[in-house]
């Protein structure tokens, strides 16, 4: 299955961009991060999902708060720790309301940032312990487990370490879970089902001095549940798959039954629908 992010269309309100894509043909959105809170939102994705038969999942960063943070569930800052423990319940429970199987969520990250600098250069901030930040993120997803029961499947997704961030801090990663190893760490004694991120996976091996081949042919079968995108290798850009090489090699390499897709292609219709019709042909 393939479902299109909600972010790939820019609007402040998440009923408008789902109603650009359901127009545009697209059935299977992803509600992701990009909107603003507003009190109608529930009543709208459900009436949207009746009108055009839609099919949704949900995002890390949905809902959107009333005062927009970031995320991490792995801080030691106990007031943005509980802050993400409760959106992140809080997206569950969207998830039954709407019908939604999946959930998926950043690993969490060895320091706090601000949501203006997500995506972006993050300024030098001192890293926190691993272990420390591994534990936090361990009691959080128990309970979160625990809120979604059967009917919600939690997935992790790998973090992306930009070209960027590696030149402010170095071989100081301060991000869990951007590769291999780092999953292996990370998962050692957490029950987690992983949501593999190819083109965070690409940046993340490129900064780390890895072959991206290698990595994916490692993480490839752990998991049912992938996000796909193009970029340069250096950051993480949101561009059409049509223009990657290594992503399309990937896509022709491995056997893609049963597995689900969600395209986030930033970069407009045109390519967005031609990445559909590409990704469609290649999995099916």
């Amino acid at each position: 299955m393939i479902y299109v992010s909600s972010s790939c269309i820019k609007s402040k309100k998440i009923k408008d961009s789902v109603e650009i894509l359901a127009n545009a043909g697209f059935k299977n959105i992803e509600l992701s991060g990009g909107t603003d809170y507003y009190d109608e939102l529930l009543n709208d994705l459900l009436l949207l999902k009746k009108i055009y038969n839609l099919q949704y999942t949900l995002h890390n960063y949905f809902p959107p708060p009333k005062e927009h943070f970031m995320i991490n569930l792995s801080s030691l800052d106990d007031n943005l720790y509980q802050k993400s423990i409760d959106h992140c319940k809080l997206a569950i429970s969207l998830c039954k309301q709407l019908g939604s199987s999946k959930y998926g969520v950043h690993a969490g990250f060895l320091i706090d940032f601000l949501p203006s600098e997500a995506g972006k250069k993050i300024s030098l901030k001192r890293v926190n312990n691993t272990n420390a930040a591994i534990i936090r993120f361990k009691q959080a997803w128990l309970e979160l487990t625990k809120h979604a029961g059967r009917e919600v499947e939690l997935y992790v997704e790998n973090n992306v370490y930009s070209k960027s961030n590696l030149e402010t801090y170095k071989h100081n990663n301060p991000f869990l879970f951007t590769d291999y190893d780092s999953w292996l760490d990370f998962s050692k004694e957490l029950p987690c089902k992983l949501l593999l991120d190819f083109a965070h996976l690409k940046v993340s091996a490129s900064s780390l001095g890895l072959s991206f081949n290698d990595q994916v042919k490692k993480m490839v079968s752990l998991t049912d549940y992938f996000h796909i995108s193009g970029n340069d290798g250096l950051h993480d850009q949101n561009k059409s798959i049509m223009i990657d090489k290594n992503i399309l090699s990937v896509l022709d390499t491995y056997d893609w039954t049963n597995k689900t897709f969600t395209l986030e292609v930033y970069t407009g219709m045109d390519e967005l629908h031609e990445s559909f019709e590409l990704l469609e042909s290649k999995i099916y």
